[in-house]
């Protein structure tokens, strides 16, 4: 009896083995299905896929003048940017009070105010962001006085180089832990702005319109900002879902007070089954903008959108009553597929009552296309879903980051080459200027070795200047950066600084993707930027007098942009704070006497406008 018993035991082990592996078999075989899958769809893709790129997309929306300025001059102090706007046409310039009127006569006294920046450099708690908040307020107050403020630029940057010459000259420029640093990079904007708007304004704004268009081709989470299409591997969404363009017919509510006779209401509209409402919106806005080329007289939190069934509409909504809820409380944020909506499906754009929010801030408790690990939730119906993706690979994923290298391929090289081309054969005024005078004090230094030169180059314009603007375009364009945005320009930065190196890269396998992506490009973009180098200096040079004009000419264009009071009045507190210590250094100066008394009469001004403020 026994010996039957533990046969049939050995037995049903046996079964349940076979059957266990079977069905292990069949998962392996179906993981293997949908390797091969995703592999071959993401090798067709790079084969076939085309982006058409919009050649129009209507007026590029350039900041002005002033807000660009500001924006490069104070990039994470926006608190000064309300007080330097103030509007300085109905300010009569006779207003200014007489102690800002004396410090704006020191201040323009070269030797003093080259003794003051020395002197606040050596103070130990005079920090990095006191240095380049200084130099910023010191090209406000002297922004109509550009041919004044190059002058000290030219002389902090001698006396930088004296600091460097018996370290390592290469490192020259390549940090901002100085005011001279900030000054030059507030130098450049200024006298670049006109060849930043005119030349490379317009492929810079098509290189952010055609990457946007390429990201949202495919699946963008709203709550991390992953997506399937990007340049950068950190943001690479590979818990990709199954998705599948859905053409909507748009109409938009009809807007009297500030809508054109000539405006198409009704657009046809792609948009993915996994987007959120929201993402659904932007979609239809960027549409309407395309095919009208201008934007709808609402804005984005001033609209609903509503399904048209037959004689009966249905608000859409990112959470309403149908939203799923995990169970551990997370609410699955609300999308196209969500409400069943098929293609050809009618959407009405409509102006909402009243109350209208801003943008959603999502939290913790929702999620969109990446799930929680829950094992499964459920719906308001009570109808149990599971919460884990399938098996995924991020690896297999990784062409999607050539494919949108691909699709914005020739938009990025259009860019770069408008930067580091001569139109007409000339260069920027401030850009052959400068690279002239660090060859000569390179010459006056007898420094033989070519890359030093180079470097410097290189360390003040694309380094302090371009990378700036190519990872911000928020600074050049009245546009929002989406932090995805922001990691495929921190990609295209990397590749466009590479191109200026001089150290040849030595990639492995095991490289980060973010160097490998542009890894063939990098080469011909060398040779094409020694080529601009060799190309500026082989110009003639320019004159004193073209230099002086160019200057002249900026500075009148710049009269009663900015509040100069306010940035005077920001440099006296750096002054005051350091009264004793800058005093000291100008008695121990020859030739500084009467800055020295000019200073004292400062003070005391400042002292008895502050009387008078008590009184």
């Amino acid at each position: 009896m026994l010996d039957v018993c533990l046969l049939a035991a050995v037995g049903v082990t046996r079964h349940k083995s076979k059957e266990l592996s079977r069905k292990q078999s069949q998962q392996l075989e179906l993981l293997e299905s949908e390797l091969r899958k995703e592999i071959r769809d993401g090798f067709a893709e790079l084969q076939m896929d085309k982006l058409d790129v919009v050649d129009s997309f209507g007026t590029v929306p350039f900041l002005d003048y002033k807000h660009f300025a500001l924006r490069t001059f104070f990039p994470e102090s926006g608190g000064f940017t309300h007080i330097f706007t103030e509007d300085m046409h109905n300010r009569d310039a006779n207003d200014k009070n007489e102690s800002l009127t004396a410090l704006d006569a020191l201040i323009c006294n070269k030797s003093f105010l080259v003794t003051v920046i020395h002197t606040l450099e050596k103070q130990k708690n005079f920090s990095v962001k006191d240095r380049c908040l200084f130099a910023s307020f010191l090209t406000i107050a002297l922004q109509t006085k550009l041919v004044y403020l190059t002058s000290i630029l030219e002389v902090l940057t001698r006396d930088l180089m004296e600091q460097s010459s018996n370290m390592q000259p290469k490192l020259m420029l390549r940090r901002t832990e100085s005011v001279v640093e900030k000054l030059l990079t507030n130098w450049m904007s200024v006298c670049l702005s006109g060849f930043l708007r005119e030349t490379v304004g317009e492929p810079f704004y098509l290189l952010v319109t055609t990457l946007n268009q390429k990201i949202n081709k495919g699946p963008v989470d709203v709550i991390t900002c992953k997506a399937l299409y990007t340049l950068n591997e950190d943001w690479l969404l590979w818990q990709v879902p199954e998705f599948s363009t859905v053409a909507l017919n748009v109409v938009f509510e009809k807007i009297p007070e500030n809508e054109s006779a000539d405006v198409c209401r009704n657009i046809s509209v792609n948009v993915l089954d996994c987007d959120t409402i929201g993402q659904a919106k932007e979609k239809i806005f960027q549409a309407f903008l395309s095919k009208n080329g201008s934007p709808y007289g609402l804005q984005l939190n001033e609209i609903g959108l509503e399904l048209q069934v037959g004689t009966r509409q249905k608000e859409l909504l990112d959470i309403d009553s149908s939203s799923v809820i995990l169970e551990d409380g997370i609410t699955k944020l609300n999308t196209i597929g969500h409400y069943e909506i098929s293609n050809g499906s009618t959407i009405k754009v409509f102006k909402k009552i009243a109350n209208f929010t801003t943008d959603v801030e999502y939290s913790e408790d929702h999620c969109h296309l990446i799930l929680p690990d829950s094992e499964a939730f459920q719906d308001v119906q009570g109808k149990r879903h599971r919460g884990k993706h399938k098996f995924k690979v991020k690896e297999m994923y990784l062409t999607k980051l050539l494919s949108t290298k691909v699709a914005i391929h020739s938009v990025l090289e259009k860019l770069f080459r408008s930067i580091w081309s001569l139109p007409n054969s000339r260069a920027p005024f401030a850009i052959k200027y400068f690279f002239d005078f660090l060859d000569a004090q390179a010459e006056n230094k007898k420094i033989t070795d070519p890359d030093v030169v180079h470097i410097w180059k290189t360390n003040s314009l694309p380094l302090r200047f371009w990378v700036n603007i190519l990872k911000n375009p928020q600074f050049v364009f009245d546009i929002k950066k989406t932090p995805h945005i922001d990691g495929c320009l921190s990609v295209i930065a990397q590749a466009f600084m590479d191109a200026f190196s001089l150290t040849e890269q030595q990639l492995g396998k095991e490289a980060p993707t973010n160097k490998l992506l542009y890894a063939k490009d990098i080469p011909t973009y060398k040779e094409e930027v020694k080529s601009y180098y060799k190309a500026i200096r082989d110009l003639p040079p320019l004159s004193s007098s073209e230099m002086e004009e160019f200057l002249t000419q900026e500075s009148k264009k710049h009269e009663n942009e900015f509040n100069e009071e306010v940035a005077l009045t920001e440099i006296y507190k750096y002054i005051v704070k350091y009264f004793d210590e800058i005093l000291n250094k100008l008695e121990r100066e020859r030739g500084l006497e009467e800055a020295q008394k000019q200073l004292l009469h400062v003070k005391v001004l400042f002292d008895e406008k502050k009387k008078c403020k008590w009184m």
